[in-house]
């Protein structure tokens, strides 16, 4: 089966029925699969082949969607890049992918042979074949590059297939969201880039409604929950802490069933507030780039007070073990490294293979990174991660890419990057940095907001006499993180 399989059936059961709904434009099942075979027709008229890379900068949107899936339709690789990055890193991954087409709106980040403004895509769908566009292509080969980062701080894609994406929507079905139907509503308040967009073909197969909002805001948020009555939606932690702070959430008449949470470390007492105020409606999703949102899930009926820090249990077709240096399983209680294996995950890393034979197993097994452990109930709970990935506001954020600015300033000499746990961006980038000429920590700080996305910029800074390193030279990042943590304790 194709993904385009799964968009031609829902067309024709759903048919007139609202399948996308962005603010006064609504697309129905039928028009959306003819969106997608027209725009798939006019890439494939712009001489773009089967297995081609496409990068997609686009706003959360109707038109974002139908780019993807129309992407998909044409045996076409999808590289979605995400609005919040800078210039200089959509362009790396343009770079990186060898894409050869570039959808955009607003200003491009890199010229690549076939560019497509925004504006160009009513006229090419216009102009399209209404003929179904069903290039096939082998399950194994790849459907969209998901760019993650590495030890070193280099972005590198993780290469997911449609293997991938029809078991990930199959555990989301089967485990997830087992009571969707027809008059279900998802509400997109996250990037559909991100974890928000793996909703969307759940909701599409059975019927439902998917309703993308541009950005969030937790006024837009509870305006179009109300009037649409979202039964589901997809919220980072940050986003959480900010709905509840809004005082007219308490007060808020909403119709949620499942407010599903990932993405980045969230802080007990925001989820038991959360609890407090919109009901027993919050499901936890552990997963990853590598194993797209579906490694372990925590239901809304398990987040009891015992168990708000535990990342659940592994979804019904996914394996999960905890396994120590040797790569023994562990039982209850030890710590180790966290392994998963299922149909839902990478076949490699895009044109990496060293780094996919340090992460995939020659049996599927594949290394989270992250450490943790199993309660006696079968629960799994992380502790930390093995490398040094700090997630702020549900970005992945990589301290050597920050330092690696930090050190452009002239005078700054040495650096290290820690996340801080906050309550409302789950971890914050802190810096600490050795100088070797006086100057303001403010004047630092403006020099990295020049030259970072938002959410990987420090939001403080200290000036150290040293940062603590191993015997071999290596920045001690732990007792720096310990350190900090003390200070402000």
């Amino acid at each position: 089966m194709q993904i385009g399989d799964l968009i031609r059936r829902a067309g024709r059961q759903f048919g007139s029925a609202p399948a996308l709904v962005d603010g006064d434009r609504t697309v129905s099942f039928v028009e959306f699969d003819e969106l997608t075979d027209r725009l798939g027709n006019a890439l494939v008229a712009r001489g773009l082949e089967p297995g081609d890379r496409v990068a997609v900068l686009m706003p959360n949107g109707i038109d974002g969607v139908v780019v993807y899936y129309a992407l998909a339709k044409a045996g076409l690789v999808r590289v979605p890049l995400n609005v919040r990055e800078t210039a200089a890193e959509h362009a790396y991954k343009i770079d990186d992918s060898q894409s050869r087409a570039l959808v955009y709106a607003g200003a491009p980040p890199a010229q690549v042979e076939i560019m497509i403004g925004a504006e160009e895509l009513p006229v090419m769908i216009e102009q399209a074949s209404a003929d179904a566009c069903d290039v096939r292509r082998d399950p194994e080969a790849p459907l969209r590059l998901a760019y993650t980062g590495g030890t070193t701080g280099r972005p590198k894609a993780v290469v997911l297939t449609t293997r991938s994406e029809l078991a990930e929507v199959s555990n989301f079905l089967v485990d997830l969201l087992p009571n969707l139907r027809p008059d279900s509503v998802m509400l997109h308040a996250a990037p559909i880039t991100h974890g928000s967009g793996a909703f969307f073909l759940p909701h599409l197969v059975k019927g439902a409604t998917n309703v993308v909002l541009p950005k969030f805001s937790p006024l837009a948020f509870l305006a179009a929950a109300q009037e649409y009555g979202a039964t589901t939606t997809f919220m980072v932690p940050t986003m959480i802490a900010m709905l509840l702070e809004e005082p007219v959430t308490a007060t808020a008449d909403l119709a949620l069933e499942r407010l599903c949470y990932g993405g980045a470390p969230i802080a007990t007492s925001v989820l038991s507030r959360g609890i407090e105020l919109l009901g027993p409606v919050f499901a936890q999703l552990y997963g990853q780039a590598e194993a797209p949102l579906a490694i372990t899930c925590l239901q809304p009926w398990e987040h009891t007070p015992e168990r708000l820090t535990a990342a659940g249990k592994p979804y019904t077709f996914v394996e999960v073990e905890v396994r120590d240096a040797d790569g023994n399983a562990l039982g209850a209680g030890e710590v180790g490294e966290v392994l998963t294996r299922g149909p839902h995950t990478m076949s490699r890393y895009w044109r990496r293979p060293e780094a996919t034979a340090e992460t995939l197993e020659p049996d599927g097994w594949l290394h989270t990174g992250d450490i943790g452990h199993w309660d006696a109930h079968g629960y799994l709970h992380l502790l930390d991660r093995r490398h040094d990935v700090i997630i702020s506001g549900g970005f992945n954020v990589y301290p050597r890419e920050v330092e690696e600015v930090l050190l452009r300033h002239p005078a700054v000499v040495e650096a290290a990057v820690v996340g801080l746990p906050d309550e409302k961006w789950g971890e914050r980038v802190t810096a600490a940095v050795v100088i070797r000429a006086a100057v303001e920590p403010d004047e630092i700080l403006g020099f990295c907001a020049e030259r970072l996305a938002g959410f990987k910029r420090p939001r403080a800074l200290e000036i150290w006499p040293a940062i603590p390193t191993s015997p071999v030279g290596k920045s001690l990042r732990r007792e720096v993180r310990d350190r900090m943590v003390a200070a402000s304790s």
